[in-house]
């Protein structure tokens, strides 16, 4: 298995439309960067969050997730409460190639901060938009940037195409998007 460089992200984004909208190179400036990067991309938070709530005092149940359980909030920035997290989405939609599988780690700027980003891996065939895990693991509030970069989006090339890809089993978070999606079973 070997990680994949600009070239080749650059390549499968214009000819396989992988990344859209695709930027092309680093975006910096005032933003927290963004964009291709040497061998991998930054991708971008929307504008639409879902911030964990305890005002219902629910039990956190992922085989019976409330949506009740979440304020929603469409905004240049979203605030975090301490000990808490946020979900929202990338603003490039992906759709990845039968022998990648894609890895996320945070940006290191939201980690020095105590803001850790979660995503599970992008399995081979899966296309949609990104649902981002936000984790405040600071007593105090914090603060994500929308229309910024959050993460970086590793490729990793397999030896051969998997027997069974995602979109061939029809996994359950298939074609997510435009909204972050909640936890399912």
């Amino acid at each position: 298995m070997s990680v994949l460089s600009d070239k080749w992200i650059k390549k499968m984004s214009k000819e396989k439309n992988m990344i859209s909208p695709f930027e092309a190179k680093q975006v910096r400036g005032k933003s927290i960067s963004f964009g291709l990067s040497s061998f991998g991309y930054d991708a971008r938070v929307s504008d639409e969050f879902k911030i964990f709530t305890n005002v219902n005092s629910e039990i956190v149940d992922p085989k019976n997730f409330k949506s009740t359980n979440f304020v929603s909030k469409k905004s240049s920035e979203c605030i975090i409460p301490p000990n808490s997290f946020v979900l929202s989405r990338t603003i490039e939609r992906f759709k990845i190639p039968k022998d990648v599988l894609v890895i996320c780690l945070g940006k290191s700027t939201y980690a020095r901060c105590g803001i850790i980003v979660n995503v599970t891996p992008l399995e081979p065939g899966w296309e949609g938009y990104v649902t981002l895990e936000f984790s405040n693991t600071t007593p105090l509030p914090a603060k994500i940037y929308a229309n910024e970069g959050v993460a970086q989006f590793i490729f990793l090339k397999g030896n051969e195409n998997p027997e069974v890809t995602y979109a061939d089993r029809n996994g359950k978070y298939m074609d997510q998007g435009p909204e972050p999606t909640l936890p399912k079973v």
